[in-house]
């Protein structure tokens, strides 16, 4: 036999030596969930952290900041208060359906976001209606499916317009009134709100002060706002995966 003969049967024999020692093991560890794949990805929460900064909690003389106890009725027509959302981290936004203005650009924005969460069921939406008497359950269910909603966890909330205001602007601090003169008869914060398993309200810092809220009105794509301000949408996606680790 040739010596080069002998050389392709000694490649093959370390070929198979190494097929019979480490591909039994390499399938173990996929069993196992060693091994990333798409299906783990979704419960570890793989996504990219560019920094490994905390965020700051928001606070009130001194204390963290809760979000207030808030009990409504979602577009199934099932009662939700905040204790639903006990273990998740999720988005709180006050929006209407008839909004000709900024709600379908945070609502997209929203979506794109609850995309990229896909199937993780730690993550969760809270968007509360400022027009109830319009915003009836059977509405919010056809605006949800309209958008594209599809996150369990994501719940369009109706109930008393007094309770959701007062909710809006003494328990966020997020702008809502309603105003005739204004094209859809409403207005309010183009903010969202991000909150910790826990229900505490968290923000990322910039130059050692919290943003507080992230804006919720311009895309990723569009990248810079009219005023030039730049958008926030890829942040908040960093900083939710931030909280879904902890």
């Amino acid at each position: 036999m040739k010596k080069t003969s002998y050389s392709y049967v000694g490649i093959s024999l370390i070929v198979l030596v190494f097929g019979i020692i480490f591909i039994p093991k390499i399938v173990d560890r996929i069993t196992s969930d060693d091994v990333t794949r798409e299906g783990s990805r979704s419960r570890n929460v793989s996504k990219k952290i560019t920094d490994n900064t905390k965020l700051a909690f928001l606070t009130i003389n001194g204390q963290p900041k809760k979000v207030p106890d808030f009990t409504f009725i979602n577009q199934d027509g099932n009662t939700i208060s905040n204790k639903d959302y006990d273990g998740k981290v999720y988005l709180v936004e006050f929006f209407f359906t008839t909004c000709p203005t900024i709600c379908p650009k945070m609502s997209s924005n929203l979506v794109q976001i609850q995309d990229y969460f896909k199937g993780m069921e730690g993550f969760g939406v809270a968007s509360i209606t400022i027009n109830p008497k319009i915003d009836t359950p059977e509405v919010l269910k056809r605006y949800a499916t309209n958008y594209g909603i599809t996150n369990p966890n994501w719940h369009l909330l109706t109930g008393s317009q007094d309770i959701i205001y007062e909710l809006a602007n003494q328990g966020f601090n997020l702008y809502t009134a309603e105003e005739e003169e204004v094209d859809g008869g409403f207005e309010h914060s183009g903010n969202f709100a991000l909150i910790d398993k826990n229900g505490f309200l968290r923000s990322r810092l910039v130059n050692g002060n919290p943003i507080i809220y992230y804006n919720g009105i311009i895309s990723e794509k569009q990248q810079f706002g009219d005023d030039g301000m730049r958008e926030e949408i890829s942040l908040l996606k960093e900083d939710i995966t931030k909280l879904l680790k902890e």
